[in-house]
């Protein structure tokens, strides 16, 4: 797959500060993504990412972007051999992710009547990006988790 962008848009019935808190707090993201973030949510300052019980944290992993509650955004973790274990990643596809460039993620919220339309937009990606054919797949599911979490209390899958 060509290009650098990949954009998906839902629409949550929310308001703007909850979408906003399980984009950013552990008690939300662990619930619909598996992931904690640790971080002050500072632009420049790190980020570590707990998903499945790996740690990752690198130099250039960080935030960039926080005024809430209308975008978000960061560089995307580092692909290690630890987090592609506990996430059952196999080697080969391992080593054409490690070897690929930091991509970065930004979510935009933007109030639409009694729903906030959610747009991520994760960019940066070489052409016939792996990570960007992992992340195609995976945004619309967690995204769907996220919605339902919010909307129902419980994300898909519990």
């Amino acid at each position: 797959m060509s290009g650098s962008e990949f954009v998906c848009v839902t629409y949550v019935k929310a308001p703007p500060e909850r979408v906003w808190r399980a984009l950013t707090e552990p008690e939300f993201t662990t619930r619909y993504w598996g992931v904690a973030f640790d971080t002050d949510w500072t632009p420049g300052s790190p980020m570590t990412w707990d998903e499945n019980g790996a740690t990752t944290s690198a130099p250039g992993q960080e935030v960039l972007e926080y005024d809430p509650p209308k975008r978000l955004a960061y560089t995307w973790h580092t692909f290690t051999p630890e987090w592609a274990e506990r996430v059952g990643v196999p080697g080969d596809v391992l080593a054409k992710l490690a070897a690929e460039p930091r991509s970065k993620v930004r979510f935009d919220l933007e109030p639409d009547g009694g729903a906030v339309k959610l747009t991520v937009t994760h960019d940066g990606f070489p052409d016939l990006s792996t990570a960007r054919d992992m992340v195609s797949q995976g945004w619309p599911a967690l995204l769907s988790s996220l919605k339902s979490l919010l909307e129902t209390g419980e994300p898909i899958g519990s």
